[in-house]
Order: C-alpha cells, then sequence, then structure tokens
C-alpha cells in the first residue's frame, strides 16, 4: 500500500512538473495564431482561425531566413573555436605539469569570475577602433569568453587519460597534431557534447554581445531582429501579434535540433557527470 501511495505521490509531482514546463510553449503556440484583439481579449482562449499569417507575417518582419543563417553561422563557427582551441589548451596544460602551467590554469578559472559588464565598454570601443564590430569579430569575442569554461571542463577529464596511450601513438610515429586528432579527441567525446551544448544554448539565444557589436549593421541575429521588430511594431500598438509568432519561429530550430540529438546530448550530459 505504501509503495502503491508513494507512486501515484511521484506521478502527481511529475505531472505537475510537465505541466509547469509546457504551460509556457503551449500559450506560445495558441497565440502565435491570433491577432492583436484576440490576445488582448482573451489570451488563455484558443484562437478563432489557425490561420498561418501571423507566422508569414513575423518571419517576412524579423527577415527570418536570413537571421536563421546568421544566426547559424555565428554559433557553428564560435563553438567550433571554442572547441578546439580549449581542448588542445587543456591537454597541453594537463600534459605540461609545470608551475607555468598551473598559473595559466588559474588565470583561465579565475576568468570566469569576471562580469561581462565590466568588459563590454572597453571591449566595444576596441573593437570598433580595429574594425571588429562585424560578424567575424562577434565570432572572435564568443570564442574568446566560451574558452575559461571550457578548458575548465576538459582539463579536468584529460586528467583521467592515461598517458600510455600517447606514448604508444608516439611509438607508432604519430606527430602531436595526429594524436590530439586521433588519439585524444575521441576519448574526449562526452565532454566535447557538454561544451557543444553549453555554449551553443548560450550564444544561440545570446542578446548583449550581438546588440552591442551589430546593432548597428544589415546582418543581425534572430535576437537582434526579434528586439528591433518589436521596437518597430510598439510604435502601432501591436507588438503580440508579432512577438508571439516571431518567438515561436525562433526557437523552432533548436526545438528540432533537441528532439534529434535528444539521445547524443543526453548521453554526453551523463557520461561527463560521471567522469
Amino acid at each position: 500500500m505504501k509503495k502503491i501511495i508513494s507512486s501515484v505521490i511521484k506521478y502527481i509531482i511529475l505531472i505537475f512538473l510537465a505541466i509547469y514546463t509546457l504551460a509556457p510553449l503551449v500559450f506560445l503556440f495558441i497565440n502565435s495564431f491570433k491577432s492583436q484583439d484576440e490576445i488582448d481579449t482573451s489570451a488563455m482562449a484558443l484562437p478563432h482561425n489557425w490561420d498561418l499569417k501571423y507566422i508569414v507575417s513575423a518571419m517576412r518582419d524579423i527577415h527570418f531566413f536570413k537571421a536563421l543563417l546568421i544566426t547559424v553561422l555565428v554559433t557553428v563557427l564560435s563553438v567550433g573555436i571554442i572547441v578546439l582551441v580549449s581542448a588542445f589548451s587543456a591537454w597541453m596544460l594537463v600534459r605540461n605539469n609545470n608551475k607555468v602551467s598551473k598559473f595559466l590554469l588559474l588565470l583561465f578559472i579565475s576568468a570566469m569570475l569576471i562580469p561581462f559588464q565590466s568588459l563590454m565598454y572597453p571591449l566595444i570601443d576596441m573593437a570598433d577602433k580595429i574594425h571588429l564590430k562585424n560578424i567575424f569579430g562577434l565570432i572572435f569575442m564568443y570564442g574568446g569568453f566560451g574558452l575559461s569554461l571550457s578548458i575548465f571542463l576538459y582539463h579536468g577529464f584529460i586528467k583521467s587519460i592515461s598517458k600510455s596511450i600517447e606514448e604508444a601513438a608516439i611509438i607508432d610515429g604519430a606527430n602531436i597534431f595526429q594524436i590530439f586528432f586521433h588519439v585524444v579527441m575521441p576519448l574526449l567525446r562526452p565532454t566535447t557534447i557538454t561544451v557543444i551544448i553549453l555554449n551553443a544554448m548560450w550564444i544561440w539565444n545570446d542578446y548583449l554581445l550581438p546588440f552591442l557589436v551589430l546593432a548597428n549593421s544589415d546582418a543581425k541575429t534572430l535576437t537582434l531582429e526579434l528586439y528591433f521588430a518589436k521596437m518597430q511594431a510598439s510604435q502601432y500598438g501591436n507588438p503580440w501579434e508579432l512577438i508571439f509568432p516571431a518567438v515561436l519561429i525562433s526557437i523552432v530550430p533548436v526545438i528540432i535540433v533537441y528532439v534529434f540529438l535528444q539521445k547524443y546530448i543526453i548521453k554526453g550530459i551523463s557520461d561527463g557527470a560521471v567522469k
């Protein structure tokens, strides 16, 4: 009897948490098919007509496909730089175990404690002077800001890898790059997946840095397009008619990626946690 009661309570809690988690998404979905008047009248009610014109209008207003391409480009290249540089740097720090390596590791760890707000004005001023207020400058900045945490994660994992594996590769005639890409990186897969997830989510959803770097540019990320489209719609008194469908189509790519890669995402996080 106690087991039955315990199971019932557990399922009630899980159902409540599921509803609590999905409610905002359901609210966003149903209001993406409504006019401003319908939203103002009853935001919780289902739309009278499931008309796609609001989503089509939102895609046009936020230049969806252009912004999506730019966001994907920035995210993929930034994450690629972070993974390669942080993994190689952490490997070198672990294998060269001396005072300099320990000092450099402490520098990377301490960099995680510095708030971005204290750096953003001098950073943007410097970027403006050297003509890096563009997409490539944004990618470069993301690559730099993502290194500290990623090196910290890789460093802890690499310490658990036996050095004898690399020594065997050296005996077989492998050079440093062959050892890294063919021996070390495959072993770092769980941590790499974790690093990719953490950085990709941060870069995809970030607003402040793209705003500071790309606000005056024609090339804008999805978050920037949402902001400027909202500002423009507010002038005409119908921001929600645009905001709901615009946010919906902005999160669809992330949801699709998660649905297809959830097995690898969960496995990567759990394997990394065990290590």
